[in-house]
C-alpha cells in the first residue's frame, strides 16, 4: 500500500529523445488538474524532471530543449571514454535553471545515475543538482561518465531505468512515463547504432517488471517510431506522449482513482 507523504508521485524513465514524450504526458496531465508532488527521473526522464520541478511548464521545457540542432547536443568527441559530448544540454540546463541545489527546486526530485565503481545504482536527492542530473543521462560508451566525489557515474538506466523506488512507498498514487518500447529494427551499423540498440535493449526490461506498481502507466507503443538519438522530432515525440496520456484519462478506473 502506498504512503500518505505525497499525493501524486510522477516516475520518468530514460529513452534519450524519446523523453520529449514525458513533456507530451505532463501537459495532458496539467491540463487535466492533475499536478505531481514528487518526481523521480533517470536519464531523460531526469532531465525533463528538473526543469519542471524548477517551475517551467512542459511548452517551456520543449522550447528550451528544441531550440538547437542535434549537433548542439551531442558533439563528436575523442573516443577515450565517450563517443559523443554533452555540451549542449549542459549549457541549456547551466543557463536556465534557476535552482542550483536539489533544496532549491519547488517539487523534490530523485535522480538515478549508476555508480560505476561500486556498480549500484544511486538516487541523488540533496545538493549540487547538474552534475546528477548530467550523469543520469550519460549513455555509457556514448558519453563519458560524470566524476562526482571521486566516483564515476553513467546513466541510472544502466541499473534503473524506471526509478520508481525512492518514491513507491511515499505516494498515495504512483504515474509512470515509460519512452523505451522496443521492437524490430532491420538495420545496425555503425558502433553509436550498435551502442544505442544495446543500451535500448537493456532498458526494455524495466516495464514487465514494474508495470504492476504503478496506478497509472502510460507506455506508447508508438515511440518504437523514433530513434533515441533523434532530438530534430521533439514535437512529434511531445505529440504521442500527450495523445496516449489523453486517452489513458478517459479510463473509467483511473478517473476513479484520482478521484479518490
Amino acid at each position: 500500500m502506498h504512503g500518505e507523504q505525497f499525493k501524486i508521485g510522477l516516475v520518468l524513465s530514460g529513452g534519450g529523445a524519446r523523453g520529449f514524450a514525458h513533456l507530451g504526458l505532463i501537459q495532458a496531465l496539467n491540463e487535466a488538474g492533475i499536478f505531481p508532488d514528487i518526481i523521480s527521473g533517470t536519464s531523460a526522464g531526469a532531465l525533463a524532471g528538473v526543469l519542471y520541478a524548477d517551475g517551467y511548464t512542459p511548452n517551456e521545457i520543449l522550447h528550451m530543449m528544441n531550440s538547437g540542432s542535434r549537433l548542439d547536443f551531442m558533439r563528436p568527441a575523442l573516443p577515450r571514454e565517450g563517443l559523443l559530448q554533452l555540451g549542449g544540454i549542459i549549457k541549456i540546463l547551466k543557463t536556465n535553471l534557476r535552482a542550483k541545489t536539489f533544496e532549491d527546486l519547488k517539487l523534490p526530485l530523485y535522480v538515478a545515475a549508476t555508480d560505476l565503481n561500486n556498480g549500484k545504482v544511486e538516487y541523488f536527492s540533496k545538493g549540487a543538482l547538474i552534475d546528477p542530473v548530467i550523469a543520469s543521462a550519460s549513455i555509457p560508451v556514448l558519453f563519458q561518465p560524470v566524476l562526482i566525489n571521486n566516483t564515476h557515474y553513467v546513466d541510472g538506466g544502466v541499473l534503473d531505468n524506471l526509478p520508481v523506488r525512492p518514491i513507491a512507498n511515499k505516494c498515495r498514487f504512483l504515474i509512470g512515463s515509460f519512452v523505451n518500447p522496443v521492437g524490430y529494427m532491420e538495420k545496425i551499423s555503425g558502433l553509436i547504432s550498435i551502442a544505442e540498440r544495446t543500451f535500448m535493449l537493456s532498458m526494455s526490461k524495466e516495464i514487465i517488471e514494474k508495470a504492476k506498481i504503478f496506478d497509472l502507466l502510460v507506455a506508447p507503443q508508438e515511440l518504437r517510431n523514433f530513434k533515441i538519438l533523434d532530438p530534430d522530432r521533439a514535437e512529434d515525440l511531445f505529440s504521442v506522449g500527450y495523445k496516449a496520456t489523453m486517452q489513458k484519462l478517459k479510463d473509467i478506473k483511473i478517473k476513479k482513482l484520482l478521484e479518490l
